[in-house]
């Protein structure tokens, strides 16, 4: 890695202290993303399900243990790359369905963009997008990456590659006929990539979204030959067959970044975009709730991150952290002040974990956590708040009417001493409910106008385009 003053001092500045062995070497960024993998779906929490090469990464790195995202796929997406709430931009309310003319708002600054302002010449994403695909400014490559292979769609057939009848696989902005099972094509694709990269003489960024494990169920024969106990394999075979075999891709990740000599100035991280579905009852446990819910089941995912040049492994870090916070602790371990580029009015919700994850007795600065998810319509929403002590949840209709009404479910649990969401005591503390009831309300005003759609609008009719190639602009 080239020596630079100027972003040497930049990083001392930003609170990531630079060691000797490290100085001017910017890191190698990793980030990979599992799709609906439940709280008790990593080995490290439980036996229920087999992933060898995360318990290492975890093992190895620091483990999240409250690491927080959105209930669903696209706002976390979202947030994950803009380090804001999604619902500053319209993406917190629904995930992205394939006959919807949305997608991330070019106003907002990607990771990916920030990136190759710090001189990452690759920037690579293998896997699901689900960010946008009916018109071009919303591609990948369009929104700071320089690589891509993967699918626009989300819940894809695994085997053919389809959404909706169409192929949805790409490499760069041509459909590919890439045939094979999609989480080795996903892993394939990565690994290839930080080979190439890791070539130059520049740092690269590398963002993996697997699909894994989320529906449709299928994994490959002999992956649920491990699990089924016969030829008559059930669903949850057939999904711990599917977090197997992402774990695998992880695993030869990981391999080609030991290989490329690296791994010591890489950083990685893993993360799940939500919880785990409701279906398998084993999945988010011992959590309460699932996929699409603001209870902890929904939101706190089995999370970590590795780089053993600045941050020491073999530790677990309590602290209230999220998938906004990924982003400006990226850009400050790169070097750069997290803020700047940043335009007017999208100033980052996220903050700077570098000092925490280098092992600071500094605390982090109080700050309340709000998750959000309304896909069926105004009419049944939830929401939620948590502060160093309480976390209120609030479903029903859309509240900012201001008022709770008979509509409305609420649950209020003291903090940290709850965290699986036992003891409902709103009816004991009121004043709690109200003050943090106005909170949630102010949040819930961000959303604008012209947000996503919930998701079962506008979709009847919707033809996909051949090979879901993205349609020339309409004159």
């Amino acid at each position: 890695m080239k020596f630079n003053c100027y972003k040497f001092v930049v990083a001392l500045l930003c609170g990531c202290w630079l060691s000797v062995h490290a100085v001017g070497a910017q890191p190698n960024v990793v980030i990979l993303l599992a799709d609906d993998l439940g709280w008790n779906a990593v080995g490290y929490h439980s036996n229920w399900a087999e992933t060898p090469n995360i318990d290492s990464l975890a093992s190895q790195g620091i483990e999240l243990d409250r690491f927080y995202v959105a209930p669903m796929c696209t706002p976390t997406r979202a947030g994950l790359l803009t380090g804001r709430y999604p619902i500053r931009f319209g993406l917190a309310r629904s995930v992205i369905p394939p006959y919807r003319n949305f997608g991330l708002p070019v106003e907002e600054r990607t990771l990916a963009d920030a990136l190759a302002d710090a001189g990452y010449n690759h920037r690579g994403i293998f896997g699901k997008w689900h960010l946008g695909h009916h018109q071009a400014k919303w591609h990948p490559l369009a929104r700071g990456f320089t690589h891509f292979e993967g699918h626009y769609n989300g819940a894809i057939d695994y085997f053919d590659l389809t959404r909706d009848g169409e192929r949805d696989w790409h490499v760069d902005n041509e459909p590919s006929n890439k045939q094979g099972y999609a989480t080795d094509l996903i892993a394939d694709a990565a690994c290839n990539f930080i080979r190439q990269a890791a070539a130059g003489d520049a740092p690269y960024f590398c963002y993996v979204p697997f699909g894994a494990p989320h529906s449709p169920f299928q994994a490959k024969p002999e992956d649920i030959a491990r699990y089924a106990k016969d030829e008559n394999a059930n669903r949850e075979d057939i999904l711990k067959a599917m977090i197997w075999s992402m774990d695998q891709g992880i695993g030869r990740i990981l391999k080609t970044i030991t290989e490329s000599g690296e791994e010591d100035n890489t950083q990685v991280w893993f993360m799940s975009d939500n919880g785990g579905v409701r279906e398998f009852k084993s999945n988010n446990q011992p959590l309460r709730g699932s996929k699409l819910t603001t209870f902890e089941g929904g939101i706190r995912v089995a999370a970590c991150v590795r780089w053993p040049a600045q941050w020491q492994g073999g530790r677990k870090l309590e602290d209230m952290l999220g998938y906004i916070d990924v982003m400006p602790t990226v850009l400050a371990s790169a070097g750069m002040d997290p803020a700047a580029g940043q335009a007017a009015g999208h100033e980052l919700d996220g903050v700077n974990l570098c000092d925490l994850l280098a092992g600071s007795d500094k605390l982090l600065p109080q700050r309340d956590w709000y998750s959000y998810h309304g896909q069926s319509g105004p009419d049944s929403e939830t929401i939620a708040i948590h502060t160093a002590h309480w976390k209120l949840i609030v479903n029903g209709p859309d509240i900012r009417s201001r008022t709770i009404t008979a509509q409305h479910q609420t649950w209020l649990y003291k903090l940290p001493d709850d965290l699986l969401e036992k003891h409902n005591v709103a009816a004991e503390h009121p004043e709690v409910v109200n003050e943090l009831f106005e909170k949630l309300i102010a949040h819930r005003k961000l959303q604008p106008a012209n947000g996503v759609l919930p998701y079962n609008v506008g979709g009847k009719g919707f033809t996909p385009w051949k090979d879901w190639r993205i349609p020339p602009p309409s004159n």
